[in-house]
């Protein structure tokens, strides 16, 4: 299903042109972030702000239709980060070009969505060059 086209620029203008799982910048991907239902709509989620983000592709693919994922520090099954209701540094930080989940919510989405992938932490580095990394929020 579509996402209206004012709910996508809601969207967009809140993530301010980042991926709100990675905090990767739009500008030097070379492809077009996609507009994710947090909570998937074949789990019930609905086509509302509060339940949209801004996704890389990369973060979109790994999560697919999850919202549960495993603690790889307890095995235990926790839901995934949610970026509009939980705030990204409650539960990451960056350490160089890796990111750091500092809770079972935080390491359980590294893992499950891959955030530090060899070309992920590459593209972070280049990021930097062009003064995207660190983010300033």
């Amino acid at each position: 299903m579509t996402v209206p086209q004012e709910l996508s620029r809601a969207v967009r203008s809140r993530a301010s042109a980042r991926c709100q799982y990675c905090l990767m910048h739009e500008s030097l991907q070379g492809a077009t972030f996609h507009i994710e239902h947090v909570i998937p709509q074949s789990k019930g989620g609905r086509s509302e702000l509060e339940n949209l983000a801004l996704a890389c592709p990369g973060c979109n693919l790994h999560k697919a239709s999850r919202i549960i994922a495993i603690d790889p520090a307890t095995g235990e099954d926790v839901t995934l980060f949610h970026p509009i209701r939980q705030p990204w540094s409650q539960h990451f930080r960056l350490k160089d070009y890796r990111i750091e989940g500092m809770t079972a919510v935080g390491r359980a989405t590294v893992e499950a969505l891959n955030l530090n992938h060899s070309r992920r932490q590459r593209i972070r580095e280049v990021e930097e060059a062009f003064g995207l990394y660190p983010p300033t929020r």
